[in-house]
């Protein structure tokens, strides 16, 4: 039978009590109701195991009984029916339910109308879910023996699983009528009720089931949705009030009712309810708050704050909880220096009553980082991460900012890896680590990483797809796979013509190689267009117009990138120097030639330059 509950969005799944292994288990409720439950279960193995005495006895299988009405033949094919049954029986206990099929299925055929062969056959068809042949057989189990309960139960459960609750209602209802001793299957019975959305007939069976369970969560805690469904606001309190006064110094009942009341406007109330509480349980941090949420809402804030202060000082608070209070306070208040001065509190409060919950250094940082302090939100993401490593929007937060920042990248690839290695199928974490890889020209690694992204994501995030194919481009380049770095760059040009971490590098590169030089111009031209003072377009686009031997445009390009920077790179100052020694000018080339030793990136042949005062490629 299924076992529904009505939640606020409808009828949730609970429970399923099965012949055989239930999908589901009983461990949300109490320990006396788990017991009664899982009686039902222990009688239907029973009824398997005894099945055969059932079968032998109770439908006149034993030869003294009939030996004189029966001709031997009758009892021979009995006999053999038995020893089929036991025969299944042994399969069934075994789990090989093809098995016992087959032998319950050959025993049928003997004795057709026995009760416990057409129980077993229905239980296993309904095990496989052919429900309209399992109906058949449970149905002619009742005919034969209408007073065994456990043919009824397998009966309603098959009329559950064909969407029938009526039906399986009937059935319960008219055995738990029969005998006091059924009045387990109450739960049941409610629950189909509230399948069928008979809500007075399900508040009833809730009502005789506390009656037999007692005070249990799970049934006042429908019969409040219930009531709060009918609109029944004061039966709702009602429920919730039983709740606390069978549970005293159990909070979780109190801020139940309390959310129930405040949802209701009823703040007075709620706001009662819980300083009745903590008149007996005054170390509850989190009535505490709840206090600290209605007082607050009531305006009376000198109030409030005590009670908040009281519940940030309590260690037995959960870091996680107050870290939601204090992030609530950031995104709903408006900012001002009492705000800030607060926040500063209950900060260092938690830092030093919860100093090992993660979640406390996460909202430090989201804190700093709100207020655009990104080297200290970086410290507190940091310190959140050496707690808990497995949190994946900190680490991305923290890798995102170190590159934002311009942190070391050996710092921020062992981030990457924490990442890749916390987080393995997650495309974002392998694109950082190639990234950071490819910066610290550990070229290899660096494309295996950006594959591993590229295979990951497929095509899921199309953004990052481009991101990736732009790192892989440069990555092939520096491994001297000039044909895929240029087939990745004419990827990402296909989906953002624009993209000007592209232009510029596929432009640059083809320059290098001397190659596609038109294209190469037409790419770098929209770049300086598009952006006359960036250094960095100005000097590539300078550098293809000088393979193209255009070397008087190249001066001016190339001078204008100087002229924008107040320390030109030294692989800047080397190419003017080169489209100087073309343009006749070697003594002014060899002075930018000699002011570009000092600086980065430069060929290996400048040395040889300077001192033969002549240009080499």
């Amino acid at each position: 039978m299924h076992f529904w509950l009505l939640n606020q969005k409808g009828i949730k799944f609970v429970r399923h009590m099965g012949y055989g292994k239930p999908p589901y288990s009983f461990s949300t409720f109490s320990p006396e109701l788990k017991m009664s439950l899982k009686s039902i279960k222990q009688y239907i193995f029973l009824i398997g195991i005894t099945s055969a005495f059932l079968f032998s006895s109770g439908s006149d299988l034993f030869a003294q009984k009939t030996r004189s009405k029966k001709s031997k033949k009758e009892q021979e094919k009995e006999a053999m029916a038995d020893r089929l049954f036991i025969e299944g029986e042994k399969h069934m206990i075994l789990e090989d339910y093809e098995k016992a099929y087959f032998y319950f299925d050959k025993a049928h055929e003997l004795n057709p109308e026995a009760g416990a062969i057409n129980f077993k056959m229905a239980e296993i068809l309904a095990r496989a879910n052919q429900n309209e042949e399992a109906l058949s057989y449970g149905q002619q189990a009742i005919k034969s023996d209408p007073d065994n309960k456990f043919y009824h139960l397998l009966v309603a459960e098959v009329y559950t699983k064909q969407n029938q609750p009526e039906k399986a209602a009937e059935i319960l209802q008219t055995l738990i009528e029969s005998s006091e001793s059924n009045k387990q299957y109450i739960l049941e019975l409610a629950s189909l009720y509230l399948t069928t959305q008979q809500f007075d007939k399900a508040l009833i069976a809730l009502d005789e089931a506390e009656e037999y369970y007692g005070v249990v969560e799970q049934l006042s805690v429908q019969k409040q949705r219930i009531y709060l469904r009918q609109n029944k606001l004061d039966k709702a309190i009602e429920e919730g009030e039983k709740l606390i006064e069978s549970n005293p110094g159990n909070s979780r009942y109190v801020l139940a009712l309390v959310e129930v009341l405040f949802n209701n406007n009823r703040i007075d109330q709620a706001l009662a309810t819980v300083e009745n509480s903590l008149k007996d349980y005054p170390n509850q941090g989190d009535l505490h708050l709840a206090t600290y949420t209605l007082l607050k809402e009531k305006g009376d804030l000198e109030q409030a704050s005590k009670h908040l202060f009281i519940a940030f000082n309590n260690p037995d608070l959960e870091g996680q909880i107050k870290a939601q209070t204090y992030s609530d306070i950031i995104q709903k208040d408006l900012k001002t220096e009492e705000r800030e001065a607060l926040l500063d509190s209950l900060g260092s409060i938690m830092m030093e009553k919860n100093p090992k919950d993660a979640i406390v250094y996460t909202v430090l940082g989201d804190r700093a980082l709100f207020n655009q302090e990104k080297e200290k939100a970086l410290d507190y993401y940091q310190q959140s991460i050496a707690l808990k490593p497995n949190d994946p929007k900190v680490l991305q937060g923290t890798v995102s900012l170190m590159f934002e920042l311009g942190k070391d990248f050996n710092d921020i690839e062992k981030y990457t890896i924490i990442g890749t290695d916390e987080f393995e199928d997650k495309p974002e974490f392998w694109f950082f680590d190639g990234t950071a890889k490819l910066a610290l020209k550990k070229y290899t690694d660096a494309e295996a990483s950006l594959k591993k992204s590229l295979e990951l994501n497929n095509g899921k995030n199309k953004q990052l797809d481009q991101m990736i194919l732009g790192q892989l481009g440069d990555t092939l380049h520096a491994l001297d796979k000039d044909d895929e770095a240029y087939e990745a760059y004419e990827k990402v040009l296909a989906e953002t013509p624009n993209d000007e971490h592209i232009l510029n590098n596929y432009a640059y590169f083809l320059s290098l190689e001397k190659k596609d030089l038109d294209k190469a111009h037409k790419m770098s031209a929209k770049l300086v267009k598009q952006f006359p003072d960036n250094s960095t377009y100005l000097d590539t686009h300078a550098w293809v117009l000088f393979q193209m031997e255009n070397y008087q445009e190249a001066k001016r390009f190339m001078k204008q990138a100087l002229d924008n920077e107040t320390s030109p790179s030294g692989v800047m100052l080397e190419h003017y120097g080169d489209i100087l020694f073309h343009l006749g000018e070697k003594t002014e080339a060899v002075k930018y030639w000699k002011q570009a030793l000092s600086g980065e990136e430069t060929s290996e042949v400048l040395n040889k330059k300077i001192k033969d005062r002549k240009y080499y490629e």
